[in-house]
């Protein structure tokens, strides 16, 4: 009998025996490094702030801000983007809800674009979204745009169909497409696609 081999054993089931040790080893290992291996991925993927800018194509104003920085959104940064979406017919401003400007954020990193949005509508008062409504029987009664969770806008620089399939592959809310009016319409609504 040989130094290594154990009395009633074969070589070739003791080798097998070392390999599945060797094996429940290594798988060991590797769980043991999944919770660390996570944990870095999910350091470098978090984007130490965020940053949108805007073009209200109907007040000529422009803003570019960093509305979230190190886990937290900016007070300030949100009032000055709350100010450039107002309801410029009324000159009405409501806080625009922060999951779109995260939609949007999302939205520009899908389709490559540090560019303005050029923004058609955001915040509608009832005033308006009435006002509007009689003349366009498509504005919604109950619009998201009432409540600052939606904003009508086009990308310079990409087409409408681009920023139309990108936003609908996000699934963050809702996406309608107006190629004939020049701008998609993204919401925080429920995920639903016109």
């Amino acid at each position: 009998m040989g130094y290594f081999q154990k009395p009633g054993l074969a070589l070739t089931e003791q080798h097998l025996s070392r390999r599945r040790l060797l094996r429940i080893g290594a798988l060991a290992t590797t769980i043991g490094m999944c919770p660390r291996l996570a944990l870095a991925n999910s350091r470098r993927v978090r984007t130490p702030e965020k940053s949108l800018a805007f073009y209200n194509a109907h007040t000529g104003e422009k803003l570019k801000r960093t509305y979230w920085f190190r886990g937290k959104y900016v007070p300030d940064a949100l009032r000055d983007i709350n100010r450039i979406l107002r309801d410029h017919r009324a000159d009405k401003i409501r806080p625009i809800d922060p999951e779109l400007l995260d939609l949007l954020y999302s939205l520009g990193k899908t389709i490559g674009v540090d560019e303005p949005f050029h923004v058609l509508s955001a915040y509608r008062s009832p005033v308006t979204n009435a006002l509007l409504r009689q003349y366009n029987p498509a504005v919604a009664e109950h619009s998201m745009h009432i409540e600052g969770k939606a904003v009508d806008m086009k990308v310079p620089g990409r087409s409408l169909a681009t920023v139309w399939r990108a936003a609908m592959a996000l699934r963050s809310g809702g996406v309608g497409y107006y190629p004939e009016a020049n701008f998609i319409h993204v919401d925080t609504g429920p995920v639903r696609y016109w």
